[in-house]
């Protein structure tokens, strides 16, 4: 696929995503109502990579971003094309660059609606729905069920205690993004016969924070992992991002006064992504859609 794209009456060439000003981004990221701020737009391209479109004159058409996890997988995200290109191809040529540049990797990226039927195209394969839940905490919080093991804060100089169940959730090693997301972030691990068998974070994102990760081996778990945050985020804004409809984690969200706000499809290129096992380690919260 060529380095260039032709819209219209203008010529569009990738450009390397660090070479661009932050404040374009955020300009690319608001035409489409997405909630980044620049801060965030600034973590994602330390955690990955990317290419923008722009046009002679340096103007930011469109973004994709591609996060590495080892040789053998990665995931896409902040796939943007500005009002203006969208259904002119520019969507599909910024994934053809970002093909190119992932090598054979198998990939995974959560499909907005209107980007979908662009991603089954290019052979990606749908796998699970992401309910965004979101709004104003409320206080006190619901009953919470009882607690098997032990709550405790972690500080991030010991993030390795996570990986290893981390990895089991995701299904592959997401070590030094878990390092960069614990920057700035309360970490909270559970404990249960000596072993480290779940673990969230609260950062800032976008109109207030997100709980994410969120990795658990049951709903129960989830939910003493989820609210040891909100209940710190009370009458302020907070997001889960969770592939869970139904159930008492999903039924927690919903009485903490969380709206379900939107949905993205997850999807897959190569191996399938999701491979859940009975009272095993799962991402019940994710730590962005680009992210996963």
């Amino acid at each position: 696929m060529g380095r260039t794209v032709r819209v219209k009456s203008f010529e569009l060439a990738a450009k390397d995503i660090n070479d661009v000003d932050v404040k374009l981004l955020h300009a690319l990221s608001i035409g489409v109502g997405w909630p980044h701020r620049p801060k965030d737009w600034d973590f994602l391209r330390r955690a990955g990579h990317g290419i923008v479109a722009v046009d002679g004159i340096g103007r930011v058409f469109g973004s994709a971003m591609w996060f590495p996890h080892g040789r053998e997988f990665a995931t896409i995200g902040l796939v943007i094309t500005s009002p203006r290109t969208q259904a002119q191809g520019t969507g599909r040529w910024l994934m053809e660059q970002v093909f190119e540049r992932c090598g054979d990797r198998n990939l995974s990226l959560n499909s907005t609606d209107a980007a979908y039927h662009l991603y089954l195209s290019l052979g990606f394969k749908k796998e699970a729905t992401v309910y965004q839940w979101q709004g104003e905490v409320v206080s006190p919080l619901p009953p919470v069920p009882a607690l098997d093991g032990e709550l405790s804060s972690l500080s991030t100089g010991n993030i390795e205690e996570i990986a290893a169940p981390d990895e089991r959730a995701f299904g592959a090693s997401r070590q030094r993004l878990l390092a960069l997301l614990s920057e700035g972030a309360s970490i909270c691990i559970l404990r249960r016969g000596g072993e480290t068998v779940g673990y969230s974070m609260k950062r800032e994102f976008g109109r207030g924070h997100v709980i994410g990760p969120i990795v658990a081996s049951n709903d129960c778990d989830a939910i003493h992992l989820t609210a040891v945050h909100l209940k710190d985020l009370a009458g302020r804004f907070a997001r889960v991002d969770t592939r869970e409809q139904t159930g008492l984690f999903a039924d927690f969200l919903q009485q903490s006064r969380l709206g379900m706000n939107d949905t993205v499809t997850t999807m897959s290129k190569g191996r399938q992504f999701l491979n859940r096992k009975e009272n095993k380690p799962w991402v019940y919260g994710l730590a962005g859609h680009a992210l996963s």
